[in-house]
């Protein structure tokens, strides 16, 4: 199974998240991505202005696992796998604090902090969007209840490593995911409140003490621990506090992230055309040499031209030749591979290029999800948008990944922002002055905004599947507005 979500990252990137979730029956997976990019002429961004490597510049990509998936209730359940293998971590680095022990201590603290993350998460996304009243005070109390539960569970734990025998670093692996746990409860927490207070008042009013009851308590502790906490009067704005949350989280979830190798592709076959290419330029000037010589002679006039004439045209030829071939590869081959990574052992590849491309080779199908106005494909006549197409293709080996992950794992997540400063460059004044008549027969001046729109036609496959999806960004020289899907 292969979706999209799109959000808004910052003010100037936009963030596309790819999961790709494998068929546990096959061996290898493939995925592919294509993104149609369509370019307002006026930006003035084509070929000659935005290159591959500023286009690559602009776009950061990440590969992780997909976070196993587990209901908040079943976290600390006794016989939940995340508690199971954290227990047994505890217990076999208190048997015996060797290295490998003490790796597989700090990877379990790692996952059950990844997965309360996004279990704690799912719940509250769930509440939220759930609008029947009395499921949702159940679900609310599930939360509060549950969240006590997974605390007194990973904090209790500490006991059993409770002696000499044990490095400092592993007291220090286990404060950081406790602290990870309280710092991802105070921002769920907060997030359901603000989301109750203007939402649903009556479920607010009813749920906000027990709500803040538990912030409250794990403001006590963390001053008991000596974790840092949110002061209004910081003469800082807390980026102390704000970094090292940051920090935390890179922490938590890095066991998740995959080793990505990445190198240019094709380069055997690309030195191979570009010698066919000299070959072909090559023989059409020995060609004329030969002809040249045996017609007029040795060191004669008429082969002294012809000499200088197809050493010229021999230059054009090989250019020529070789403009022929890269777009003959473009459409085969991509710009970058990528090896992707699990515990240093190979468990699958991605393939990525990006070029301009003429609206003519754009799929029909594309072209009418875009759905043009009828204002904009009149002028677009005249002043054509650019379309930038985006490729991406993944493979995944299934069976690498079961052998590598102690979880079960349904497959990756292919994240990838892409900042859009370089648009910006060209853009008008983002406010223009506009003229209302008043009631009283005078004029009043109010300001109007001046916006751009970016469109994204995205094509995601897998095996017969096929999946459009379209989006389009709403941005002017402050940044970006929003991002609609359409």
């Amino acid at each position: 199974m292969i979706n999209i979500q799109t959000k808004i990252h910052d003010r100037y990137s936009i963030e596309f998240k790819t999961w790709l979730k494998t068929d546990p029956n096959q061996l290898l997976n493939k995925f592919s991505v294509n993104m149609w990019v369509f370019i307002p002429y006026n930006l003035d961004i084509n070929r000659s202005t935005y290159s591959k490597n500023m286009f690559y510049r602009d776009i950061r990509t990440n590969i992780r696992l997909i976070t196993p998936v587990y209901h908040i209730e079943n976290i600390a359940n006794e016989r939940s796998e995340p508690l199971t293998f954290l227990r047994q971590s505890f217990q076999k680095l208190a048997e015996n604090p060797n290295p490998d022990n003490i790796a597989d201590f700090e990877y379990n603290i790692k996952m059950f902090s990844a997965i309360f993350k996004s279990s704690l998460r799912n719940q509250v996304f769930h509440i939220m969007d759930d609008l029947n009243s009395h499921s949702r005070n159940d679900d609310c109390k599930i939360l509060i209840t549950e969240t006590e539960k997974v605390l007194r569970e990973y904090r209790k734990l500490y006991t059993i490593i409770q002696n000499g025998g044990i490095p400092k670093v592993c007291s220090d692996y286990f404060r950081f995911g406790d602290e990870f746990l309280g710092n991802i409860i105070n921002r769920q927490f907060f997030r359901l409140l603000n989301y109750l207070k203007v939402s649903d008042p009556n479920m607010y009013s009813s749920q906000k003490e027990l709500l803040l009851n538990l912030l409250i308590g794990e403001i006590r502790y963390r001053n008991d621990r000596g974790y840092p906490i949110v002061d209004k009067e910081s003469q800082n704005m807390n980026r102390d506090l704000v970094y090292r949350s940051g920090a935390l989280k890179k922490y938590a979830e890095s066991e998740l992230f995959l080793n990505a190798t990445k190198k240019r592709d094709a380069v055997l076959v690309e030195q191979i055309y570009l010698s066919i290419a000299a070959g072909i330029s090559m023989i059409f000037a020995t060609a004329i040499a030969f002809s040249f010589q045996l017609r007029f002679g040795s060191f004669t006039m008429p082969l002294f031209v012809a000499l200088v004439v197809s050493y010229m045209l021999k230059d054009r030829i090989k250019d020529l030749v070789r403009y022929y071939f890269a777009h003959k590869l473009k459409e085969k081959y991509f710009d970058n591979v990528t090896t992707i990574s699990l515990n240093n052992v190979r468990i699958g590849w991605s393939r990525e290029g990006v070029d301009f491309i003429k609206e003519e080779k754009v799929l029909p199908m594309v072209m009418k999800i875009r759905d043009r106005t009828p204002l904009l494909e009149s002028d677009n006549r005249s002043s054509e948008e650019k379309i930038l197409l985006y490729r991406k293709l993944v493979e995944i080996d299934r069976e690498q990944l079961d052998k590598n992950s102690e979880y079960y794992i349904s497959g990756v997540n292919d994240i990838m922002r892409y900042n859009i400063s370089t648009y910006l460059n060209k853009m008008d004044d983002p406010y223009v002055p506009l003229y209302v008549i008043t009631p009283e027969g005078d004029y009043d001046e109010v300001t109007g905004e001046k916006i751009y729109y970016l469109n994204f036609v995205i094509q995601l496959k897998y095996g017969e599947k096929e999946v459009f999806k379209r989006y389009r960004l709403v941005f002017n020289r402050t940044g970006i507005n929003e991002i609609e899907e359409l």
